[in-house]
């Protein structure tokens, strides 16, 4: 490692097994996730070939998808989220594969309980068989989504092939207004950038403003670097990450944590590390963000209105009038007094327990509008249990919400937690796709929890801050 080499390039170059003929680098994967949708294909792959996982010890599986979050009952009562977790229960028994299943108190979705249970360390090469593994970059791993064939190819080799991505820098500096939020950030990061700003490029954020995050915040601005167009999105390690994983079950003890915490300090990149690109955002630009649009860059500040084609490139502008058509919204209205049907807090993005317990520090002494269905889904078993030891679940029920089991529930709607037809949703997740939620014609709206809580209370979108001044990141 040199002096010049930013974190992205040490960890890549400590994990590069060949350059193969194709000029794509042979990776060693350090940590590999997996969960019951994508990994059946990937199982029946190594069995048609008579293969073994390599590393079973370094791979770890739970159920989040496709589970119900509010009758758990077996069998479910949808057959094929039945047969998808029949499946992934007989493939990790045969493969000897550490499963977390809806029986043990582990589990939850798996961008949640990697970090939860120590399994996510800096300096490691993580991959799952879902795009919002980038979440892990939030401790100083280079972490990607991989398709199915490739989480069989892991399954059997413990590597990857990868082209090498060039790196970005994004420096946000200075201070976030009260009532912004990490989620806030990560919106306006991609409004600025575009969805395919970051194509070919990782993401290293850096700036005031991640040095003052908690992990969880810098989880969900990684979370959305997929969002961008980038390959993959981290953060450097600093004592933050080091005080967040001391403890932690996967997390080594005594004199063997203090030596890997030293180790991981020094894979951050140093003031001579060399980038392919640096942009820097200022903080005082960010407001509470709202999403517009079919994609998670058709956001604006909840004090702006919604543009108009012509501030947009002309061949952009057939995408923003079909956005216009699908969420039945014009150029110039705003979001603001926008109604609401159902309203979500949860998500691998912002189901973590400090955005519960800001969204019930928000809405307790409130209650739900006339009309509005608003969920609370626990991102995994253990953010659950912490959130009834301290007492926001009955928060939640008081002010009108349904507080359900742990999982990726409404986020992408492969349960029955489904939008009908036109729906509009207030969603902390982090995809506002046409059809996202479960109804081809439903209607997202990204936004931070506080959003979330705020647009429930009032049954329509609104500015946080005039529900309370609350406390941002």
């Amino acid at each position: 490692m040199t002096a010049k080499q930013n974190l992205f390039n040490k960890v890549w170059d400590l994990h590069t097994v060949s350059t193969l003929p194709t000029g794509q680098t042979q990776l060693f994967i350090g940590l590999h996730l997996i969960h019951e949708v994508t990994s059946p294909q990937a199982f029946e792959m190594l069995r048609d070939r008579g293969l073994k996982v390599l590393h079973p010890e370094r791979t770890m599986a739970t159920v989040d998808h496709i589970v119900p979050t509010d009758n758990q009952a077996r069998p479910f009562q949808d057959l094929l989220a039945e047969q998808m977790m029949s499946q992934i229960e007989k493939n990790c028994r045969e493969f000897g594969v550490t499963l977390l299943d809806i029986n043990d108190s582990r589990q939850g979705i798996v961008h949640i309980v990697g970090p939860e249970q120590g399994l996510t360390q800096p300096g490691l090469t993580i991959v799952c068989g879902d795009s919002h593994t980038s979440t892990h970059g939030a401790f100083g791993a280079i972490a990607f989504g991989i398709g199915t064939s490739q989480v069989a190819g892991v399954l059997a080799t413990q590597t990857l092939a990868l082209s090498k991505p060039k790196v970005r820098r994004i420096e946000v500096n200075g201070d976030l207004a009260p009532g912004v939020y990490a989620k806030d950030v990560a919106l306006y990061i991609i409004q600025k950038l575009g969805v395919k700003g970051g194509i070919g490029y990782a993401y290293e954020f850096a700036g005031d403003v991640f040095d003052r995050m908690t992990m969880e915040e810098r989880m969900t601005v990684c979370n959305m670097s997929i969002e961008g167009g980038a390959r993959c999105g981290y953060v450097n390690p600093d004592q933050t990450t080091i005080d967040y994983l001391r403890g932690r079950p996967q997390s080594p003890t005594g004199a063997a944590f203090e030596k890997a915490a030293e180790w991981w300090l020094s894979l951050a990149s140093g003031p001579d590390a060399e980038f392919d690109d640096v942009v820097v955002l200022d903080a005082a630009d960010i407001e509470p963000t709202v999403t517009w649009g079919i994609t998670p860059g058709q956001s604006i500040g909840i004090t702006e209105k919604v543009p108009h084609p012509e501030d947009f490139p002309e061949g952009d502008r057939p995408g923003i009038r079909e956005a216009y058509e699908y969420m039945g919204l014009e150029a110039g209205q705003s979001l603001q007094g926008v109604k609401v049907d159902v309203t979500f807090i949860g998500s691998c993005t912002n189901g973590r327990i400090s955005d519960l317990r800001e969204a019930a520090r928000l809405v307790q002494g409130h209650h739900v509008a006339p009309g509005v269905k608003a969920l609370v889904v626990p991102g995994s078993q253990q953010v659950l249990k912490q959130a009834v030891e301290e007492g926001l679940d009955e928060i939640f029920r008081e002010a009108g919400f349904e507080w359900r089991a742990a999982g990726c529930s409404m986020c992408l709607a492969m349960n029955p937690d489904k939008l009908k037809g036109r729906e509009v949703c207030a969603s902390s997740s982090n995809r506002n796709f046409k059809g996202r939620q479960g109804s081809p014609t439903g209607r997202t709206l990204l936004m931070s929890p506080a959003m979330v809580a705020a647009a429930a209370i009032k049954g329509h979108i609104t500015d946080v801050r005039e529900l309370e001044a609350p406390v941002g990141v």
